[in-house]
């Protein structure tokens, strides 16, 4: 009994972190019907922000050496969490804009800097590492140079080719964006494997029938529950969140009552990526994993597994999803097959497309051909 409660325990605070990034999913899929594989990506630049700010952006202190700065470093985790939410939200908005709204709308000239920045990066890494200012300055400057330069093609382009909303065309983007995050990740960040130090003092909590509970399982439960309430009052209560289910119900539809689609697809992009990112930076914190490019490419898909699991568009499914992925994980590990912890994703994934296709709390909705 006391094994099965420690595994549940363990499953649950897995699942709050799949749910985070399943949400993501889920929001996406709602107004766009597009399944964003790039999601798994942000969650990795959410751990790399938190690993920078606790190793070099910010002035921690080592625990070992000044017990004393356990407030002090509480304090700013909380700072780094808002810091890798904000900068992923920023990532998500900019991955919309450039990557999936030209699909929509068509290409715009300021698209053409966008793809010149992106390659600008292995051009500015064979300079010199990206992780130096010498670096940053001859991105920026090589960035700006391909973007003029490549002006011209983009209006050639646009020109010639209207837009696309194939949802086939927005799955090779989507698929694309990831690759150009993990790649670029792996010239920015480099590829060895990097590890955020022991900075708040770790407890153990004893619970009746010798159940243990982490500080850090603790801590990251809460926070997950936390965003999880934020985001559901985001959604039902605003003038946003309104505005996101009137696009999930019609685009077209909200268009005519006047909405600002495109702002509110960012909105949705920016929500998505920040809990996102807030999940990186509080795996990567809190339980000192090895934090690589590739860092987010098995959370992600287990999150999306997830998101299927509950019912793809709907955000209460991405969380009972999430939570289930969790528990199916944990208690896989913890008995003698746990080496097929990660299998049981794939498993889940073929039962529930056979079974129920729609998810758990999704419904069949009928489309138009």
């Amino acid at each position: 009994m006391q094994a099965f409660v420690q595994q549940l325990i363990y499953g649950v605070q897995l699942g709050s972190l799949y749910a985070l990034i399943a949400l993501g999913y889920t929001m996406v899929y709602g107004v766009l019907r597009l399944i964003n594989f790039a999601h798994g990506d942000v969650y990795m630049v959410g751990a790399f922000v938190g690993y920078y700010a606790c190793t070099r952006w910010l002035p921690f202190r080592d625990i070992a050496a000044f017990p004393d700065a356990a407030a002090r470093n509480i304090a700013l985790l909380v700072v780094v969490l808002g810091l890798a939410m904000a900068l992923c939200a920023v990532l998500g908005v900019v991955i919309e804009r450039f990557a999936y709204r030209p699909l929509r709308n068509g290409l715009h000239a300021a698209d053409a800097h966008f793809w010149g920045l992106v390659i600008a990066i292995p051009a500015a890494g064979a300079i010199a590492s990206l992780r130096t200012p010498t670096g940053l300055a001859a991105f920026a400057v090589l960035g700006v140079g391909f973007g003029f330069a490549l002006r011209p093609v983009m209006a050639w382009i646009t020109r010639r080719s209207p837009p696309s909303p194939s949802r086939l065309n927005a799955l090779i983007t989507a698929i694309g964006v990831s690759l150009v995050l993990e790649n670029g990740g792996l010239v920015v960040f480099g590829a060895n494997p990097n590890f955020i130090p022991t900075l708040v003092p770790e407890r153990t909590f004893h619970l009746p029938g010798a159940v243990q509970v982490g500080s850090s399982q603790l801590a990251i439960l809460l926070v997950s529950l936390a965003l999880m309430a934020g985001l559901r009052h985001i959604v039902l209560f605003t003038r946003r969140g309104k505005a996101m289910r009137a696009i999930a119900h019609d685009i077209e539809a909200a268009k005519l009552m006047g909405i600002d689609t495109d702002r509110v697809i960012s909105f949705t992009f920016a929500l998505g990526a920040a809990l996102a990112g807030a999940g990186g930076v509080m795996v990567a914190a809190l339980t000192h994993v090895k934090i690589t490019p590739l860092f987010g490419l098995q959370p992600g898909i287990k999150a999306f597994v997830a998101a299927v699991l509950g019912g793809a568009g709907n955000i209460p499914g991405a969380a009972l999803g999430g939570i289930l992925m969790g528990l199916a994980e944990a208690f896989v590990a913890g008995s003698q097959y746990s080496t097929f912890r990660d299998a049981i994703a794939f498993c889940i994934l073929i039962v529930i497309l056979l079974v129920r296709p729609a998810g758990l709390l999704g419904r069949n909705v009928p489309e138009k051909v």
